[in-house]
């Protein structure tokens, strides 16, 4: 069975502003590519949080069947928002102290990780890792319809 992937990125021009998510979508067997596919989309009025969490939830409601992968995203909010502090917001009723930003897409998120077996990992962005480049070109393609 291949090893899969879904690297993942947001973008935004302003902050609230035209937005954009990318995610690239790869099946390793060994180190040979089985499979790839990409993915974008955008929107005229958000933020960076918000297209980084829409791409994660994007490469997560894409795939048809339960499966086994690692999420690989630049965003320490997306990374230890899914993995450390949801599980207080839903213990809370998905509150927190000064209110929980973007609740509908961190739930859409929960929902969406639920169907699979999901390792999360952070790289650093804009450090020359190529696939979270080409997710940030991606991104980028996304938002380029919304941009003024």
């Amino acid at each position: 069975m291949p090893d899969l992937y879904a690297y993942t990125d947001g973008a935004c021009s302003g902050n609230p502003g035209p937005g954009g998510w990318g995610v690239l979508l790869r099946a390793m067997n060994g180190d040979e590519i089985a499979k790839e596919r990409e993915l974008s989309g955008g929107a005229a009025e958000t933020t960076n949080n918000q297209m980084e969490l829409m791409a994660a939830i994007m490469a997560l409601e894409t795939l048809e069947r339960a499966s086994t992968l690692t999420v690989v995203t630049d965003s320490s909010y997306v990374k230890d928002g899914i993995t450390k502090w949801i599980h207080g917001w839903k213990r809370n009723g998905w509150k927190k102290k000064g209110g929980l930003k973007n609740v509908e897409l961190w739930q859409r998120l929960d929902a969406a990780q639920a169907r699979h077996t999901v390792t999360w990992e952070w790289v650093k962005g804009h450090a020359g890792h190529p696939e979270n480049e080409r997710a940030d070109e991606l991104a980028r393609a996304g938002m380029a319809p919304f941009k003024g």
